[in-house]
């Protein structure tokens, strides 16, 4: 199992991102993949969450609601977020993991039930 993310960057507050998270060694139709963010001295926080399996299930925390999507490309194995109208409070390094079939339906995401990571990308939001 392999999840390899890439995409992050210097932006400034209202600028745009997308991050890619490239799977391999697991099918995505039955797996859950999840952004997870950490920014320094603060705890993990679940940001989004796509999972297939269950009917299709999307999650997103209230920190990113409608601001943040996330898709994915099974030809490409690979889970995309879009992040729009990022703020300074984004500053963070974004993982991608895996671990559950399905996403929680209702919030929050436990980030602990997602036990393989892939490396972070840094995402920074600044002026």
């Amino acid at each position: 199992v392999q999840l390899q993310a890439s995409g992050g960057g210097l932006v400034q507050p209202g600028g745009s991102l997308r991050l890619s998270c490239v799977v391999s060694g697991f099918n995505l139709d039955y797996y859950a993949i999840a952004w997870i963010r950490q920014a320094p001295g603060k705890e993990r926080e679940g940001v989004s969450c796509i999972s297939i399996y269950g009917g299709g299930i999307y999650y997103y925390g209230d920190p990113v609601k409608g601001r943040f999507t996330v898709s994915l490309d099974k030809g490409k194995n690979t889970v995309y977020l879009q992040m729009n109208r990022l703020k300074p409070e984004d500053t963070a390094v974004y993982y991608c993991a895996t671990g559950p079939q399905t996403c929680v339906v209702h919030g929050p995401m436990i980030v602990e039930e997602f036990d393989k990571w892939g490396q972070g990308t840094q995402v920074t939001v600044s002026s």
